[in-house]
């Protein structure tokens, strides 16, 4: 079973989420409801949850706080569902540690996978052998990192972008390939928030850091 915490002040939209994943009987869910962002925000330090899906517009605390907070001990999956469509807010939930950021409307087939695959990413619910590069290594297996030694924490975006790149250790991969193989095509996510993924990255992975080369006009590659 997955849990899931939706923190949300329209009420409508709400129970459309609700009632889509529970009708959607391959895959158990709980969800847990918050229409403010003081209620989410204590629900997520009280709760264990295996997504946390976030409005940005809240009543009390917005979205964005509640992402830097959670941030703060936890790299739970977070995912933006909001009206706001700039790209310096859209930029600003992927610094602040997101997963993904959806716009309203959408459409619920879709945001049902995303949310779905952003789980089972976070989980490493892929059976694949060890990926490694220099001190680096990821076990898709359990889905740990470890960088010198040390487990890193990732959010699942940065998480696939690395896998991605030790999958193709010491080949070029174009920003234009990884955007659409973490995001999806037609998703108007752009090289700056892919850039700030990887800076996020390198900043996890330390001594390390130096693996992932930004190749100027074609991508990133990254190399024991």
């Amino acid at each position: 079973m997955y849990r899931i915490l939706l923190v949300e002040d329209d009420k409508n939209i709400c129970e459309m989420i609700q009632d889509y994943f529970l009708m959607k009987r391959k895959i158990d869910f709980k969800i847990d409801t918050a229409y403010s962002g003081q209620t989410g925000l204590e629900k997520a330090y009280e709760n264990r949850y295996d997504i946390l899906l976030l409005d940005v517009m809240l009543p009390e605390i917005d979205g964005f706080e509640i992402c830097s907070e959670v941030r703060r001990y936890s790299d739970t999956p977070i995912i933006f569902i909001t009206a706001r469509t700039s790209q310096r807010d859209i930029l600003r939930g992927y610094a602040l540690g997101c997963d993904d950021y959806i716009v309203k409307p959408f459409s619920l087939p879709v945001f049902y996978e995303k949310v779905i695959a952003t789980i089972k990413r976070s989980k490493g619910l892929v059976r694949n052998s060890v990926l490694s590069a220099g001190t680096v290594s990821l076990n898709p297996n359990n889905g740990i990192v470890i960088s010198d030694g040390e487990e890193i924490k990732l959010t699942a975006k940065e998480y696939t972008i690395l896998k991605i790149l030790l999958e193709n250790k010491n080949k070029v991969i174009s920003r234009e390939k990884l955007i659409n193989e973490v995001w999806g095509y037609d998703t108007g996510v752009d090289d700056r928030v892919l850039d700030t993924h990887i800076k996020n990255i390198r900043k996890a992975l330390g001594a390390n850091s130096g693996l992932i080369k930004t190749i100027i006009r074609r991508g990133y590659r990254i190399e024991d």
